[in-house]
This record gives structure tokens, C-alpha cells and sequence, in this order.
């Protein structure tokens, strides 16, 4: 390899990497209570992602088996909310059980993604959903709509956590 040929990899290289910014690790919380935890939940903003497109009215419904195995069904509707319901079913197992706050979901096997609760409320009224690479990003709720100071406050811990909110889009319920 001719010293042009090194300078130009070089140089490649820096500018793949210049933009990929060094994050610390994400913790999660302490722990989850998974029978609180289950339930109804909805989106009340996301990172958006191509398989949520054109979303509006989403929520999420986790169902613990007797297996410790945790059923998920994520559903919203097309367009509007007088659109055709779209569903996914999936399913969740702990992977870190000294917290809970660590999972994997499958919506189609053999394919996992992490699912990382990384805040939540003291009496599980809202929860923040992450990924450790820090690409995907839910906020969800008990109710329909959240109180804006939480939501700021969430917002806030998000940023120190090296999240860009700016990215976060509002999920209309109604």
C-alpha cells in the first residue's frame, strides 16, 4: 500500500468516526417489579422507527406467564384514530434478574432487541424504555397523557443520560 492509499483510509476513517460520539454505559433502574410493571402502558413519545410509521394511538400491554416469560402486544392505529388497528405480538424475557430493568424482546424469532427500562415512576406511573446504544427511546404512560412537569423531568434525566430528545416525537392519544 502506497503512502496515498494509507493517508486516504485514513482520512476515511476519521470522518466515519468523528460523528459517533463516546457515551458511558446506560444504567437502568434499580429494579422492576414485574407484576406492577405489567399492565397497560401508552406511548407518549418515541424516537421514531420505520415499523411505527404513521402510529397514532399507541400502547403497549405486557402480560407475565407462569414462566417468567413476559407477553407483549403493541398496538396503534393507521393514519387516524378511525384507522385500521395494527397490532404486534411479541415476547419478553429478563435478562438481568437482579434488576429485572433488563430484557430481550422478539417480535419475530430468533431475533432479540434490548429493551431497557432506564426510569421509572415510584409507583409505576410512567416508564422510559431504551436501548443501550441509545437508538431507540419510548416514553410511556399509565394514562393517556402525562403532567408536563414530569415529562420535562424525564426530559431532563434523558439528556444526562445522552439521549437526544430532540428527536423524541409526541405520539397523539385521544
Amino acid at each position: 500500500m502506497n503512502v496515498s492509499s494509507l493517508f486516504f483510509l485514513l482520512f476515511i476513517h476519521s470522518c466515519i468516526t468523528a460523528d459517533k460520539q463516546v457515551l458511558p454505559p446506560l444504567d437502568v433502574v434499580p429494579f422492576v417489579d414485574l407484576n406492577r410493571y405489567t399492565g397497560q402502558w401508552y406511548e407518549i413519545s418515541r424516537y421514531p422507527h420505520r415499523f411505527q410509521e404513521g402510529c397514532v394511538g399507541s400502547k403497549a400491554t405486557y402480560t407475565l406467564g407462569e414462566d417468567g416469560k413476559i407477553a407483549v402486544l403493541n398496538e396503534c392505529h393507521e393514519g387516524s384514530f378511525s384507522g385500521n388497528i395494527r397490532n404486534a405480538k411479541g415476547t419478553a424475557n429478563v435478562v438481568d434478574m437482579k434488576t429485572n430493568a433488563k430484557l430481550k424482546v422478539s417480535f419475530f424469532w430468533p431475533f432479540y432487541g434490548d429493551y431497557w427500562v432506564i426510569d421509572l415512576g415510584k409507583e409505576y406511573e410512567y416508564a422510559v424504555v431504551g436501548h443501550p446504544d441509545r437508538t431507540y427511546l419510548w416514553i410511556l404512560s399509565r394514562t393517556k397523557k402525562m403532567d408536563e412537569t414530569v415529562y420535562q423531568d424525564i426530559l431532563a434525566r434523558l439528556t444526562a443520560k445522552g439521549y437526544d430528545t430532540a428527536k423524541l416525537i409526541l405520539t397523539p392519544q385521544e
